[in-house]
């Protein structure tokens, strides 16, 4: 995978907000729902996802800048840093050893396997590597594959974080709790439910997908929905009974209420981050009977001499 910063388009001091919002916005865009066809995006959307693990967890960030891991949170080269720059130098200069430096031994005189063994550990003589106990490290064993899933959840479940059961690509089946502020699009990571593998079993990768609902629209936190009422409920005023994401509550009309007023029923919309709910905010719309003839005989001879438009200009 190339560099993390580069594959979700942000600079290396960006922002955990920066960082969150292009991986959205790049996950909208290669979802595999929407590229079908194109199985290259797939690749990008892994790789996207890759990089926003890497980058959303501190310590692996943090370790990342430093090169302590790559990429792919691999352990870096275990030698980087140990050329040039430092080291034993028997001239005292930037270089390593020098010709001039063995000066007055023939080669029938003195094994140069002594002298790198006395001075690392013998390295040599073993005919492994002169800088260490004549083993290469080696990379900790892959874990598998992640696997990725997409989990429909209906609207009002969304709301109200109801348990979600999604079955495995082992045919095992498990009940998830929805986090505090779920949104379209929202990440879940199973640990050791993806690709077995040497070094342990990848993760399950649960992207969610709020269906959408027939009443209800999401607007941030809140709920909007459009309550028809009569007109002699907005004359009159009344106790309603209004549909929510919890189930149907009574709600009270005040008389003479116009039509677009805007109620709001606390604490019924997306639960929060911080565990709060939003509203539902229910915009009232009044309808006339279907039949008008009746209303048309009661309102024989009287006239509204109200302007409702004066306050337009018009």
């Amino acid at each position: 995978m190339a560099d993390p910063y580069s594959t979700l388009g942000v600079t290396r001091s960006a922002s955990e907000k920066d960082i969150k919002s292009a991986y959205r916005k790049l996950a909208k865009e290669l979802h595999p729902d929407r590229n079908k066809d194109n199985p290259k995006a797939a690749e990008k959307f892994s790789d996207v996802t890759k990089a926003y693990d890497l980058l959303s967890d501190k310590d692996k960030r943090a370790q990342f800048d430093r090169g302590e891991i790559d990429a792919e949170g691999n352990p870096a080269n275990p030698f980087a840093g140990m050329g040039g720059g430092g080291g034993f130098r028997p001239n005292g200069g930037q270089g390593g050893f020098r010709a001039e430096d063995f000066q007055g031994f023939g080669t029938d005189d003195v094994d140069l396997g002594d002298i790198f063994e006395g001075l690392f550990g013998g390295g040599s003589r073993r005919g492994g590597s002169p800088f260490g106990g004549g083993q290469r490290r080696r990379p900790p064993p892959q874990k598998g594959a992640d696997i990725s899933y997409r989990l429909r959840v209906p609207f009002t479940e969304a709301a109200t974080l109801a348990d979600q059961r999604i079955t495995l690509a082992d045919g095992k089946t498990i009940d998830l709790k929805l986090p505090k502020g779920v949104e379209d699009g929202t990440q879940m990571r199973l640990k050791g439910k993806g690709e077995p593998g040497p070094g342990g079993a990848g993760d399950g990768l649960v992207i969610i997908a709020i269906d959408k609902h027939k009443l209800f629209k999401r607007e941030g936190d809140d709920v909007r929905f459009d309550l028809p009422i009569t007109l002699d409920e907005a004359v009159n005023g009344g106790k309603v009974r209004v549909p929510t994401v919890d189930g149907p509550v009574m709600m009270t009309i005040k008389a003479g209420t116009h039509g677009g007023t805007v109620l709001r029923l606390k604490g019924k919309g997306f639960t929060r981050k911080n565990g709060t709910r939003g509203d539902q905010l229910v915009t009232l719309e009044i309808q006339l009977p279907d039949n008008l003839e009746e209303l048309a005989k009661r309102l024989d001879g009287w006239k509204d001499e109200g302007d409702p438009r004066s306050k337009l200009g018009v």
